[in-house]
This record gives C-alpha cells, structure tokens and sequence, in this order.
C-alpha cells in the first residue's frame, strides 16, 4: 500500500487518509476519491492530499474485516457490515460467550495491521450485545498475512460462540439448625430464584430440612425424583470439608463429589458434585446475597450446557477477585453494567407513505406495481430484511390502499391526519411512534425500491454517535442519496421542523457529524416520483 502525499493527478481511486475541509469541501478521512471530487479540489486550489493508494496483493480494510469477522463467527452469534475496516460480530441469544482464547492469540500475532478483541471468555450475553470486533489498523492488509490468519481460523473450533441458557427446572435444598431465623432462609430463596430467572431458568420447589447427612440425602433423591435438573444446597453452617454434613449427604444419595472450593472470592466454600446427570452445588454464603460471586460463574457454565470440570474451577483464579475493596471502582456493579454494557445500536426506520403522488398523475405511485408487488412493499421488506426494527409506515392520502399494501408484514401503519401539511409532520409523525429505547432511526421514501437490505445494514454499520457519525447517509459515486440514519439527539429538532422539508435542515446544520457510506448501488439515487422514472424502473428490471 501506497501512502503519503498525493498529487491529485494520481489520486483518483485513493482512499483519503485526512479530512479535508477548504471552502464549501468537507470530505472526510476514508473516502474514496472519485474524478469529479479530485476536480472540486482543484477548483478549491488543493494541489494534494494525504492518501493510501493499494497495490497488487492487498486487499481493502472492510473485505479482509468481513473476511476474518465471517470465519471467527460461530453458533449463536452474527455479523454486522464492516466500516473503516470494523466489522463487529454480536449475540443472537442470551447466554454465555465462549472464546477460543489461544486461537484469538494466534491471529492477533500473525500482522500488527490484524486485530480482534472480545469480551472477557464466559461473559454473559444478550440478544444484540457486541462479543467482538475485527479491526484491520490501516487502510488494507496484505494478502498473505490475511490468508495466514484464515488458515488459523479455519483449522479451529470457532472464536466466538454464544452457547444459549437453556430453560432448566432447579430445587433449592435449605438446612437448619436451631436458632437460625426463617427471614434469612426466606432471603436465600428470594436470591436463588432471580439468580435463576435472570438466566430464563426457574425454581422449581424449595425443602427444608434438618442439617443432618440423612436428611440432605433424602431430600436431594426427592428433588432429582421431582424431575429437578439441577439442585441446589444451601447449608445453616458452612461446608468446610469434603466430610463435612452436605457432601456426606450428597454421597449418602448416590451422588458423587467432584470438586470443593474455588480460587474465587467471594465464592470460595462451592461445591461441585453430580448424581448420574444431574448437577448439584454446594452453595457458599455469599450466595445469599445479589451480588456477583463464583457460584455465578459455575451457575452460569451449567445452564448454558457448559461441561464445568475441577480443572476448569482450578483456573478461574485470574479475575476472581470480586470482593468489594476500599477504593476499587465496582465495574461490576450490576447498575453499571447495564449502562455500559457494549451492544449494537438498536435502529428503528420510518418509511414516509403519506404523500399525494403529483408528480405521478392520477396514480398513487407507491401503490405501482414493480415485479409483482406494490412499489411501497419494496421498501418495507427492504427494511425487514435488515438489522433495522421496527419499521412503522407513515400514511396519510389513500390510507386505506397504502396499508393494505403492506397487509401480512410486520411493519406498523402509523396515520398522519396532516400530512397535506408537508413531508415534516409525517416524519414527526414516524418518529413519535418508534419506542423510546431506540438509538436512532432510518427514514426512507416508500418510492425507493431499489434501496436493499445490505445498504440498511451498513448505514447502521457506520452509526457511532461517539465517534462522530451520528448521521449516516449512503452515497454513490460520491453523491449523497437515501435513506438518511440519524441518531436519536435529534428527534426533538426535527419536530420543529415545518413544511416540506424532512431531514435535510438537520444535514446541512451538522456536517461534522455527517458520515458518507459508499454503497455499491445507484438504488440509494432512485426516487420513483414520475410517469418517466416509473418506465425507466419497468424497463431495466
């Protein structure tokens, strides 16, 4: 790869490594620089500019990321489009991550211009929380260090996975010994059955019984009887011995013990064992309270169908320390994960069906037929087909059709009363409907069938508020087309926004916040508003 300063004589197809601002220009870094923008700069009196060039042998940042993003992915997790070289791989399903670690060393080891980070191995998940990202460092990789790295990949069990919680019945074994008050059994069982629902899991029955050996073995062939898959025991007295009154009444029940205590604090007095399939734990008083301990990890592991083994527990020792110390921050927190917990953007999409169609004449253009179905139905699938939801369809003139154009979808019709009043009021209409836990929305013209699923995806792709990019709007060739992304900040401008005028106020107000994505289709140019562009969309398809 080529890189430097640049005349612009030979830039043509280069990727522009610095933003350039002079006059009315404002391209910014990773844009890839057609005729007609090298012929602006001129104008503008730019002689050159920072820029990578490639060569034989390397193979463009956002194909080697989809490549290595597309051979890490394993059951449970999926892709989303790379941008500037980023493609991240997120959960499908709740459950645990698991990471091939050594793999993942050996990859990040092949090129410095190579890398993939993940979430901490046995993480858990939920649906569209990010697990990992490949990122190529600069504009391209060489071939053959990206082949190395799928060589590796490919000759592995898969990097990333997410095994699913699975729905499991558990009883919760509690002893007691006189003088111990019923409020704190009654909190031990308030904390198993969250620990157990916030996994998809419940509990199944609880039993109290003595803190005898007979009355654990009893009471644990009854739970395994009632069809329980996992038991749970919580002791009046801590377990300080393999030999001590749990376990003994584990083995009394035919079970065996397979490991006791952990490199885990708090957590370090748990129980492994097993009767045939069934696993049972010995639970630490820790387990009593909410908070994060290792009865989570191992809990966690058996849920997901994870084997856990002695040398499994053994190894947990690195990031085991969990007690709450003097001057620590807690990012483990259960408030503070949720607020920071890493995922992809939730993006809702607004398709404006509400117009007159004057330009078209007598017909409703969105009611037109395009390869067997109505204009409008193009682009509703377009975005169900994508990573886009939910996808609310503004209607105003000819409701009754316009709805029934997309009758058995999964959009939502949300009428506009006034939408003879402008393209403004039926964006604010859109945007009033979409949920509150959104990140942004996508706004799409229902005379665009050619826009697809995959131009959807990269623009939410590109999406990073924090980054810079809180509007994304895809470009061919170097003009800007739809539909437009923008995030949720500016909801409530629009809203002030009168007439005609949709988004555009909201674009020309921000353009440091403007990310241009080139999409490989002149779809995102096509607005299908007369009699002419309808026979030019018959004819070519």
């Amino acid at each position: 790869m080529l890189f430097g300063p640049t005349p612009l004589g030979e830039a043509e197809g280069a990727i522009l490594a610095h933003s350039v601002k002079q006059g009315r220009i404002a391209f910014k870094k990773g844009r890839i620089l057609s005729a007609d923008d090298l012929k602006r700069l001129a104008e503008a009196g730019v002689a050159e500019v920072i820029a990578a060039r490639l060569e034989d042998g390397d193979v463009h940042e956002d194909e080697a990321a989809t490549q290595l993003a597309e051979a890490a992915l394993g059951p449970g997790a999926s892709l989303t489009a790379a941008f500037t070289g980023r493609c991240n791989l997120v959960a499908e399903t709740a459950g645990l991550l698991v990471v091939d670690r050594e793999t993942l060393d050996a990859v990040n080891a092949v090129d410095e211009a190579v890398t993939i980070a993940s979430l901490p191995p046995y993480e858990p998940v939920t649906p569209r929380q990010l697990l990992a990202t490949v990122k190529i460092i600069p504009f391209a990789v060489r071939q053959d260090s990206l082949t190395r790295c799928l060589e590796i990949l490919t000759g592995a069990r898969p990097l990333v996975r997410v095994a699913p919680f699975a729905e499991m019945r558990a009883a919760l074994i509690q002893t007691t010994l006189p003088g111990l008050k019923p409020s704190i059994l009654d909190k031990t069982r308030e904390a198993a059955a969250a620990r157990l629902e916030g996994l998809g899991c419940q509990l199944a029955n609880e039993s109290r019984v003595p803190h005898e050996t007979g009355a654990v073995g009893q009471a644990v062939e009854a739970a395994i009887a009632d069809g329980a898959d996992m038991v749970l025991i919580s002791g009046a007295s801590a377990i300080v011995d393999r030999r001590d009154i749990v376990p003994a009444g584990i083995e009394a029940a035919g079970g065996s013990i397979e490991h006791f205590g952990m490199p885990v604090d708090p957590g370090n007095l748990l129980l492994l064992a097993r009767k045939e399939v069934t696993p049972i734990l010995g639970l630490p008083g820790c387990a009593r309270s909410p908070k994060l301990n290792g009865f989570d990890w191992v809990l966690q592991r058996l849920i997901a169908g994870l084997k856990v083994t002695r040398g499994d527990i053994m190894r947990m020792g690195a990031g085991g320390l969990l007690k709450e110390i003097g001057g620590r921050p807690l990012p483990r927190d259960e408030a503070v994960a949720a607020a920071t917990l890493p995922r992809a953007p939730r993006i809702g999409a607004v398709v404006l069906a509400a117009g007159q169609s004057r330009r078209m004449g007598e017909a409703n253009k969105l009611l037109l037929e395009v390869e067997g179905k109505p204009m409008l139905r193009w682009a509703v699938e377009a975005i169900l087909g994508s990573q886009a939801s939910p996808c609310i369809v503004v209607t105003g003139h000819d409701r009754e059709a316009v709805e029934a154009a997309v009758a058995g979808t999964a959009a939502k019709p949300a009428h506009n009363p006034d939408f003879a009043l402008g393209l403004s009021t039926s964006l604010r209409t859109g945007l009033a409907t979409l949920p509150p836990d959104l990140d942004g929305a996508l706004v799409l013209l229902g005379d665009m069938p050619q826009v697809t699923a995959k131009v959807i995806d990269q623009l939410i792709a590109a999406f990073n508020p924090v980054e810079g990019r809180a509007i994304c709007i895809p470009t061919w060739q170097g003009e800007r087309g739809n539909p437009v992304l923008l995030a949720k900040r500016f909801f409530d401008e629009i809203g002030e926004v009168t007439g005609d005028i949709g988004a555009r106020q909201i674009v020309k107000s921000y353009p440091e916040l403007v990310a241009e994505v080139p999409v490989a289709s002149d779809g995102v140019l096509v607005d299908v508003d007369t009699p002419a562009r309808y026979e030019e969309l018959k004819s070519a398809s």
